[in-house]
């Protein structure tokens, strides 16, 4: 798994097999640049695997027709939105555009799921308002309520809490679990929020520079999985408190 780079190809990652449950909130871990985001991309089909396959319900991703796709996996990358005059609504309305006729009418049935995402993530009071109006916590939010709208199996997002303060990331967290149990859809981040993660994941992809392990918080640390993630003369993990902790300086 990996990328061209300068008409070479990048090799990220290599003998990468996971199966991953439906209806699981899964976190992608791992140190910058080690291949989170290549992962999620190649999952998502925005690039080609190097080799081998991405299966999506048994079926391999290159026989999966983009309009299909868009109907079964949502994304919700970190690039910066273009510029428009959007309001939250309409931005949350274009998650139905798999679905949508050729001139764009929304159907009762479109409607219905937009409210709906609305409601699920607590954002009518913005509705009205431009998305660019929105603090960085608010349009992350709302970026969720528009996967929700397109009403996928699968919704992917790219480190969805990497601009946010602790308060906003916890609530982002929060909202993800919530989200999972009540709707029982897979989403799967790719995050440095190891705490958060190893508290509030079902699943846990640890990438690391040695391993790709794929499995339970408690079971990874019953691996001793988490050691070495980050350098041990800065940051340690204490299994007893399930948390990474700051050596003293």
């Amino acid at each position: 798994m990996g990328y061209l780079q300068k008409k070479h190809t990048k090799i990220v990652l290599s003998n990468v097999n996971i199966e991953i449950e439906k209806g699981k909130l899964v976190t992608v871990l791992g140190k910058n640049g080690i291949g989170k985001s290549t992962l999620l991309r190649t999952i998502s089909k925005v690039q080609k695997p190097i080799s081998g396959a991405v299966l999506i319900n048994q079926k391999n991703s290159v026989q999966i027709s983009e309009k299909e796709l868009s109907t079964q996996l949502s994304l919700v990358l970190t690039e910066r939105l273009p510029e428009s005059q959007l309001t939250v609504y309409e931005l949350i309305a274009l998650g139905r555009q798999p679905y949508t006729n050729w001139i764009d009418k929304l159907s009762e049935t479109d409607t219905k799921k937009i409210n709906s995402a609305i409601l699920q993530t607590e954002v009518e009071h913005l509705q009205n308002m431009r998305f660019y109006e929105l603090s960085d916590g608010q349009l992350q939010r709302v970026l969720i309520a528009r996967a929700l709208a397109q009403d996928t199996e699968i919704i992917i997002l790219d480190e969805p809490t990497a601009h946010l303060d602790m308060h906003h990331t916890v609530k982002i967290f929060s909202l993800l679990k919530k989200l999972v149990v009540e709707t029982q859809k897979t989403i799967i981040i790719s995050t440095h929020e190891a705490n958060l993660a190893i508290q509030l994941a079902d699943e846990i992809v640890l990438l690391t520079e040695n391993k790709l392990y794929s499995d339970k918080p408690q079971e990874l640390i019953d691996k001793k999985a988490f050691e070495d993630l980050f350098p041990k003369e800065l940051i340690k993990f204490n299994s007893k408190l399930q948390q990474f902790t700051m050596n003293k300086i």
